[in-house]
């Protein structure tokens, strides 16, 4: 009975993740280009992104409660489900449908992360995971390194991509900090410096998710972060903290063709239409009035001749010649 309420838990901390990050989205593609960090400013004093904060961190408890409750098995493939609800919240803040493409993507996408997160072992018996000063440093630099290529090669990229770039980034960074957050808490908190230096990178993380979030391209940017994170926490487990990784070859075709699904599920996103602000499809205009410009506007009815006018100034109609004066 405790399996399936921790899988309810944890399917309505889905819920509250999704419900924050769309409210978060809405806010961050309607405000002002000033760069990551003032924008990030701005985005603190609006209430509904901070609502949306909220919401995450909501999410995060529920997830939390859900762990205490359930199997890591059962409870984080309902958190990487968000995907699911995230899409269709965020589509209907812009007073959209969501397009049954979109939806079979976000459902690849989720499908692929929830194949993922399963075939990673869990550590079972391991001892608690111990890192050293030079390894807490050197994950951090590391990540912030690969995180800041995300971010120059976003600079010049096409809206979808950059989007993706900057939430990847922002993903590595959510990963490598949650690598540390993990150490500090299973030490017993004995070096606390470590959780003080979680505070930029987790920070930096906020600001680039945000910017990912700004260039309309929610879908994208939601289902990149939410594939760096884990795999970025998998690689730290692995490579830093003696934790396992799929050694069966079946396992690992497995989780290659799980990466990859939800890889292609990501690339169909990206070529759905931006969520910005006032998302509607442009006014159609009249060919008789401005022909070269307002081509397909539609034509008024025989009840709205008397009080039509034409949406954009029509062509000036030329006058008679005026006549040459002689011997001129």
């Amino acid at each position: 009975m405790s399996v399936f309420v921790a899988a309810a838990v944890a399917l309505l901390g889905s819920v509250f993740f999704a419900l924050g990050a769309a409210l978060q989205q809405f806010e961050a593609v309607s405000a002002p280009d000033a760069g990551l960090t003032r924008s990030l400013v701005l985005l603190l004093r609006r209430p509904r992104w901070l609502i949306g904060g909220a919401a995450i961190a909501f999410g995060g408890a529920l997830h939390i409660v859900a762990l205490s409750l359930g199997p890591l098995t059962v409870v984080q493939p309902m958190g990487v489900a968000s995907m699911l609800f995230a899409l269709p919240i965020a589509t209907a803040l812009r007073g959209r449908t969501i397009a049954r493409g979109e939806l079979a993507a976000a459902l690849a996408v989720s499908a692929g992360l929830v194949g993922l997160v399963l075939l990673v072992p869990e550590p079972a018996g391991a001892p608690a995971p111990r890192l050293s000063d030079a390894g807490a440093a050197g994950l951090l630099l590391g990540a912030a390194a690969v995180a800041l290529v995300c971010r120059l090669a976003s600079a010049t990229a096409a809206p979808a991509l950059r989007s993706g770039l900057m939430a990847a980034g922002a993903g590595i960074l959510y990963g490598a900090t949650a690598s540390l957050i993990r150490v500090t808490v299973a030490e017993g908190f004995d070096r606390p410096w470590l959780l003080l230096a979680v505070l930029p990178p987790a920070l930096a993380a906020l600001a680039m998710l945000q910017g990912a979030y700004a260039t309309g391209h929610f879908p994208v940017a939601y289902a990149s972060v939410q594939m760096a994170d884990p795999l970025t926490a998998v690689a730290c487990g692995a490579l830093l903290l003696g934790e396992p990784l799929p050694r069966d070859g079946a396992a690992a075709v497995l989780a290659v063709a799980a990466a990859a699904v939800a890889a292609a599920g990501i690339a169909v996103l990206a070529r759905s239409s931006p969520l910005l602000p006032n998302d509607h499809p442009p006014a159609r205009r009249d060919r008789r009035s401005c022909p070269r410009t307002c081509a397909d506007h539609p034509l008024p009815s025989s009840s709205q001749e008397s009080s039509w006018s034409p949406p954009c100034p029509a062509p000036p109609t030329p006058g008679p010649p005026t006549a040459r004066r002689a011997g001129y």
